[in-house]
């Protein structure tokens, strides 16, 4: 599959964090997308193409693993990139089961997060 311009959903409740990460992959060549919550994660999927979602874990209305779990009952190919500043075994095994690509600490340095949707979107779409 040749993506041209692959589209990014980037879904946390805080907003700063949502425009510095569009701003960082805008540039690489992402179409981006932002949500302020799971529920609206969710909802943007049914309607829009996309084809990588980064999600917070703790967030309103549904928290990043809910929101996963129903995004994954709607395009289950499509990865999905959790992110939590308080992370544990717990998480970590539920979100494995989630079919989560990967799971992350927050704070996560840019240079991370980078090599990480890049690595989801070449092992999922060859994408590079």
């Amino acid at each position: 599959m040749v993506l041209e311009y692959p589209c990014l959903l980037i879904t946390d409740d805080d907003r700063d964090l949502r425009e510095t990460l569009q701003e960082v992959f805008q540039p690489l060549g992402f179409r981006t997308i932002l949500a302020a919550n799971g529920a609206e994660a969710v909802e943007i999927v049914r309607r829009e193409p996309v084809h990588l979602a980064l999600l917070d874990l703790h967030m309103p209305k549904l928290s990043g693993l809910e929101a996963i779990r129903r995004v994954k009952e709607l395009q289950s190919r499509l990865p999905c990139i959790l992110m939590s500043a308080a992370l544990d075994e717990d998480i970590k095994e539920e979100a494995k089961r989630a079919q989560v690509f990967s799971v992350h600490a927050k704070p996560i340095s840019f240079r991370d997060i980078t090599s990480v949707v890049n690595d989801a979107m070449w092992q999922t779409y060859q994408w590079s």
